[in-house]
């Protein structure tokens, strides 16, 4: 079974369905749970440069966001009394599937569990899908929560 589980959280309902499902096998398998949040570059939806194009207050308001996100995340956690811990990722010029890639091998994770909003044609080509691009780049299972 499982052992170390990855999951990315933003917050999302799908997200948070990925982290309860994670948190389901993680105490079936007496495993542990690692959250991660990614402050991802506003420039890949907007065309601004890295962070030169955005204000120290949009940073700072991005990193407080994600720590929001992954309080609310360990909340959901200590109620299920699951093992867990969470790490906000910071990393600018890498893109969200690059940082959940890195991050599970770095940890020697055995699964990530991602939520995917399920959006199809013209908002999946406009959004991208971080589900699928996470699925590309992870040399690990990945389990797509809808």
């Amino acid at each position: 079974m499982y052992q170390r589980i990855l999951v990315p959280v933003d917050g999302s309902d799908s997200a948070n369905k990925a982290l309860v499902a994670a948190l389901q096998m993680a105490r079936d398998s007496g495993g542990r749970v690692r959250l991660i949040h990614v402050v991802e570059e506003i420039a890949y939806l907007t065309g601004y440069e890295q962070y030169g194009g955005y204000s120290g207050e949009l940073v700072s308001a991005m990193r407080q966001a994600g720590t929001k996100i992954l309080e609310d995340a360990m909340a959901i956690a200590r109620s299920a009394g699951s093992e867990a811990d969470s790490l906000l990722y910071d990393k600018p010029g890498e893109r969200l599937a690059e940082v959940v890639a890195d991050a599970a091998r770095e940890w020697n994770a055995d699964l990530v569990v991602v939520g995917t909003h399920g959006r199809r044609g013209f908002g999946r080509m406009l959004l991208g899908s971080g589900a699928e691009q996470i699925l590309r780049l992870s040399a690990l299972p990945v389990l797509v929560i809808r």
